[in-house]
């Protein structure tokens, strides 16, 4: 468009700014668009240049499908991975438990043994009180103290009698 096209008017002037109109002249009929109305006019393609077309497609194709299957394994690989940590860290965490657990069952058995070792130092030291006391002399010492053992075990914390002479007489 050329400037004796437009033609401009102003309408009124104010602290804020200006208004105006702007007049277009009327389009004459000898002035061509400068953008044409349609697309142009596709070529007519070849066998051969669609062939090509085609086998881009194809290729295209393929990549897209590689890529995909790139990406998948790498997901694969990487829960694989994560399962394979996850299995170690249970792995370690079992065998942290069994530690400790078997720690704890030496440790209480441990202690079991030191309680009974007492037990059994104590009931010596009764044994050797009795038998150095009233026992009749046709009754040995032995045979006194085993008839008493007994009645001293549920007072001991023993479940059984079945204490032999010498159960008694070994020193740990």
């Amino acid at each position: 468009m050329a400037s004796s096209d437009i033609q401009v008017k102003e309408l009124e002037k104010r602290a804020s700014g200006q208004a105006f109109e702007l007049i277009l002249s009327p389009r004459s009929k000898e002035s061509v668009p400068e953008f044409p109305l349609s697309p142009p006019k596709k070529k007519d393609l070849s066998l051969e240049e669609i062939q090509k077309k085609l086998e881009a497609a194809e290729e295209r194709r393929k990549s897209h499908e590689a890529e995909v299957l790139k990406q998948l394994a790498e997901k694969r690989e990487h829960e694989k991975e994560v399962l394979q940590k996850a299995i170690e860290e249970n792995n370690n965490f079992s065998k942290m438990a069994e530690e400790k657990l078997t720690h704890k069952m030496e440790a209480n058995k441990e202690n079991r043994e030191a309680q009974m070792a007492a037990k059994l130092e104590r009931l010596r030291e009764k044994m050797d009180f009795w038998t150095q006391g009233s026992a009749p002399a046709q009754v040995s010492a032995e045979q006194s103290c085993l008839r008493s053992v007994p009645a001293l075990c549920p007072a001991l914390g023993l479940q059984s009698a079945l204490i032999t002479w010498s159960d008694l007489s070994h020193h740990h």
